[in-house]
């Protein structure tokens, strides 16, 4: 009886955890653009980036996974003057390839909250990179193989360098 009983549990428990399961493994790729915010509005504008993830649903409401890309911020030309004279200064393109950790929300079908995690290292010359952060929000389109989505990029030294950014992933 007891072997019928334990078997009876360990069938209800694992159907369960089977119904909670939701296979939404994927991998996306995409493109973003934003503005540059805060201490570097002045010199950067725009940015353009690729973004690409591979995420594991291991519930009904999330999923966890990897996320890289790269993010291009323009720089700007800036004219400074002081005492009559005016200096032309230029500032090169700041470029970043995130290494990060992702999560991923799902509240209601087709709309998600989350964010990524980790490093981002610097490609251009004299930027070292920094903790990488970037909360998102995202809404399925096209029968769920496109996703609109929204996020603050942030990549933190002893500076901020921060982008607000608007984006298309598409589902591979």
């Amino acid at each position: 009886m007891k072997t019928f009983s334990a078997l009876a549990v360990f069938f209800a428990f694992t159907s369960i955890l089977q119904s909670q399961y939701v296979d939404r493994t994927n991998f996306r790729a995409g493109i973003n653009a934003g503005l540059v915010m805060g201490d570097f509005s002045e010199a950067y504008s725009l940015t353009l980036g690729l973004d690409i993830y591979q995420h594991w649903g291991v519930s009904k409401e999330v999923d966890l996974g990897l996320a890289t890309g790269f993010l291009n911020a323009f720089g700007e030309e800036q004219e400074i003057t002081a005492g009559g004279t005016t200096v032309t200064t230029e500032f090169g393109n700041v470029q970043f390839i995130p290494l990060a950790g992702s999560f991923r929300i799902y509240p209601s079908s087709g709309f998600k909250l989350g964010g990524d995690i980790g490093y981002a290292l610097g490609v251009n010359e004299d930027n070292a990179g920094g903790l990488y952060y970037r909360p998102s929000m995202g809404v399925d389109i096209n029968g769920g193989n496109t996703e609109l989505n929204v996020s603050y990029f942030a990549v933190n030294d002893e500076v901020t360098f921060s982008a607000v950014l608007a984006g298309i992933l598409i589902l591979f």
